[in-house]
Order: structure tokens, then sequence, then C-alpha cells
């Protein structure tokens, strides 16, 4: 089931709504989170029962790995129960990707399974990595299924993250009917929910489009074709995922409950170590906690800090995808960071050999007009950078990948596609143009496309994200006019309807 579909709008969310504060009213705690987990468990099974199966033998299994470690605390099982979850995932995800792979490299012809890949798997496999290597550590004490059930399956969040931690949320449903409604903490959940669905609906929809026609047509693209399917796709992406976790932690807020946040305006970042700090931050912090400091994180010099952080992106690639493209992008990834870790130690290194401390080198190298122009260059490199790092993500091969690189760089240079452009002729902004008689212009075809693309920048890197916007928005009657109608619009764009990128991972 999605977000952006009739069925979520107007039947299953509403019932889940008032079902569960139905039950709250009448202080019937227990059976409103049984009534979450029911309601997650019909999310979820809206796709293929068959999925729902997997997810609750996944639950079942982590649930009793949970309860065996929490009296007896065993490396050997946690290792087991680490290797129990990764063996689903490497056989309904993997598994095909190592048969071709094998097939390839010794030229059997071993015949592939065409195994279809449970939405989500990837997020709430690691989800419960997480939990059992923490039941481990002694960090979870006894915690009742029913909890358990809904941490894993609470449906904001179970198909496209974020990876949330067990003390983010089981105290908060422990609290569930312990607390008084709070109206504007629901308003302004309805607020971040609609903003995440024009991400969504709007924008990430209509890039998507023009990136769908120029990775389809790789042979008729010139040069400025290659480079705008690039930064289409990087707003596509940035706006599908932050749009469906903004649309998850406004659900989460109508219910009381808060979701960390996974995305602080990335693409606003200077440097590539900023940029993961701010993009995907519950990914980075699972792998952090649970591969790079078991590695050995900083501890055993630089030179196996940098293996580490080398691993650790190659690992992040291959748990996007079964596919060398995204080992490719996460190489790119990987070798950027680990360059700038490099300079970063250089430079503190200098400073102190200088006398300075970090605050004074800090504070010295924030001043100045040097200063800006060289933190603005570094924007720009870094989104150039991500662009063409993300051409390995979006792609269905490395050769595809290399192709539309090809094209950016050696491409004939000609005009650009119209055919391109006409993938931004909406309906209700063209109806706009035409009562303003702007479609009469020589180059009116590309108008909208420019306009949006303008707008993605403005949104992703100059302005102020979503989430921020709806914390600091006043709560009065125009502000629910303008959201109404926005809501109005999404709603009766829903005919164009697609998946989340997310989804596939």
């Amino acid at each position: 089931m999605l977000f952006n579909s009739y069925i979520f709008i107007f039947l299953f969310f509403p019932i889940c709504l008032f079902g569960y504060y139905g039950l709250l009213y009448l202080h019937r705690e227990r059976p409103a989170r049984i009534f979450l987990v029911l309601m997650s468990f019909w999310f979820y099974g809206y796709f293929n029962l068959s999925y729902l199966l997997i997810m609750i033998c996944s639950i079942a299994g982590n649930y009793l790995f949970h309860r065996i470690l929490s009296r007896r605390s065993s490396r050997a099982l946690m290792a087991a129960a680490v290797a129990a979850n990764l063996g689903v995932l490497f056989y309904f995800k993997y598994f095909d990707f190592f048969l071709s792979t094998m097939n390839t490299v010794f030229g059997s012809s071993a015949a592939l399974r065409g195994i279809i890949l449970p939405l989500g798997i990837s997020f709430f496999t690691f989800q419960q990595i997480s939990f059992v290597a923490d039941t481990y550590r002694g960090e979870v004490k006894e915690c009742p299924f029913i909890d358990y059930a809904l941490f894993v399956a609470f449906f904001p969040q179970l198909i496209a993250g974020p990876i949330v931690n067990h003390n983010e949320m089981l105290p908060q449903f422990a609290r569930i009917g312990k607390q008084s409604v709070q109206w504007e903490s629901i308003a302004r959940g309805c607020g971040l929910f609609i903003l995440g669905l024009a991400k969504k609906v709007l924008l990430a929809d209509t890039f998507g489009r023009a990136v769908d026609y120029g990775y389809a047509n790789l042979a008729v693209l010139g040069r400025l074709d290659a480079v705008l399917v690039a930064f289409f796709y990087i707003l596509q992406l940035y706006f599908d995922f932050s749009g469906y976790c903004d649309m998850a932690r406004g659900i989460g807020r109508m219910m009381g409950i808060e979701i960390p946040a996974n995305f602080n305006a990335p693409y606003q970042a200077v440097n590539i170590v900023d940029f993961w700090k701010r993009w995907h931050i519950t990914l980075s912090r699972f792998f952090t906690k649970y591969v790079y400091i078991p590695l050995g994180g900083s501890r055993r010099g630089q030179a196996r800090t940098y293996m580490n952080l080398m691993l650790v992106f190659l690992l992040s690639g291959l748990w996007h995808g079964a596919g060398w493209h995204y080992l490719v992008w996460g190489a790119t990834q990987g070798v950027l960071y680990v360059l700038t870790k490099i300079w970063q130690n250089h430079r503190s290194k200098r400073s102190a050999l200088r006398g300075e401390t970090q605050t004074e080198a800090g504070r010295s190298g924030k001043t100045g007009l040097k200063h800006r122009i060289m933190t603005l260059v570094s924007r720009v490199l870094l989104i150039f950078y991500v662009a063409a790092s993300e051409v390995y993500f979006r792609a269905e091969s490395v050769a595809q990948a290399n192709r539309l690189l090809l094209t950016a760089v050696k491409g004939p240079l000609q005009k650009i596609s119209v055919d391109l452009a006409e993938c931004f002729r909406l309906d209700e902004f063209w109806y706009v143009l035409k009562v303003l008689r702007l479609d009469r212009m020589e180059y009116s075809r590309y108008l909208l496309m420019w306009l949006m693309l303008a707008a993605g920048i403005y949104l992703t890197m100059i302005g102020k994200d979503a989430a921020r916007r709806m914390e600091e928005a006043k709560l009065r009657a125009g502000s629910a006019v303008v959201f109404a109608l926005l809501a109005v619009w999404c709603v009766l764009s829903f005919s164009q309807v697609s998946t989340f990128l997310y989804y596939n991972f």
C-alpha cells in the first residue's frame, strides 16, 4: 500500500487513526498496540500475502533469539541470529546475483531462480539485527512480544525506513495511552505528511518521468540532455526518499509517536563527510555502530581506519542492491570520503604544528570572503560529484551508467531534447501558461522544465527542508487553507502514481 494512494488516504489511515484513538479513549492501551500491529500487517500484506508471511516468521524467529539472549548472553547464539538474518536477506536479495556472477566467472549455466524480493526486507532485517545485537550487549531487557512486533512492523517506517533503534521506539510504545492527546502535534504531523506527499507526488514523480525517458533513450541524448538527466535524478531521489520519510514522521506524530529524522538538507553539505552526516542518517548510524566500530573504527591506526571506511561504503552499496553498479556507486562514495578524511587529518596536524587549538583554527577558517568562496565552490563540486556517482545508483548496469556519463562528457552538442522537456508538461501549469499566452513563445516547451529545475535547486540546496518549515510554521487559518489546497492538488495527481524508489531496497 502506497502513502500516495486513494486506499491509504481515504480508507486505511482514517480507520487506523480513529480506531487507535478510539481504543485509547476507552483506556484500552494494550488493545491499541495490538490494533496497530494488525493494521501494520494489513499495510504490508496488501502488497503480497507471501511478503507478510515472511515478515511474521522473521519477527517470531528474532523474538525467540531475543528471549534466549536476554536470559543467557551467548556470543555464538548472537552470531547465529545475525547469520540467520543475513542468510534470509542473501537468499531473497542476492542469490540470483550470486548465480549470475558464478555463471559469468566460471562459464556455467545455472538457472536463475527468479526470486521475488519482499518489499523493505533490507530495512526490517537490519532493524532486527540491531535489536538482537543490542540484546546480546545487555542494552535491551525484557520486551513484550506485542511491543517487539510493533517495533518491527510499525507501518510508517516499515517499507523504506528510517532504520529505528529500540531505545527510540520501545519507550514510546510503553507510554501509549499514558499521555493526553497533543492536538498541536497532530496538526503539525498532518502538515508534515502533506509536505512529504507534495515532495513525492508533485516533484519526485515529475523529475522521475524525465529520468525514465533519459535512460530509455540514451542513444538520442545530447551532452546537455545527459547532464540534465543526471541532475534530475538526484532531485528525484531526494524528493522521493525524503518525502517518504517526511510522511512517515508526519503519520507518527499524528499518532503521538516520534520517528527519527533521516535527512538534514544533504545537498547543502560542504563535503562528502558532511553529506553522509545528513543523508540517510539512520543507515550511516547502523553501519557505524554495527560494522565500523566492531572492525576497529579509528582505534588501530589511520591505514586501518581508511580501510574500514572503504569497506563500510562497499557494504552500503551492496545493501542498496544486488548488482555491480551498486558496488561501483559505493566505491565512488568511499574513495572521496577517504580522501576527504585524509585531507582533514592533514589540516588538523598542520594546525597543531602551528600551535592553534581546534577552536582557533575553526574560528579563523570561518571568516572572510575567501572562505565563503571556497565553501561555495566546495558545495558546487560536491553536487556535481554526487550527480555523477548517482548515475551508477540509477542505472541498470555499469555499462549503462558509463554510457550516460560518456555522453555527458563527449556527447554531441545539440539543442536540449523537446521530448525531455515535454516530461515536465503538467496540465495545470500548461493551462496557466496558455492563459498568460506564454505558450506562444519560441521556447515555451522548455519553460516548465527550467522552472521545475529552479524550484528543485532552491528547495534542496538553498531553502529550509520540510521538517524545519513545519516546525517553524504558525498554525493559523490561512496556513490551514494552504495545506488543504496542497493536499487536494496531490490527491488529484494520484492518477500518475509511481512506487517509492527505496521500496526496492
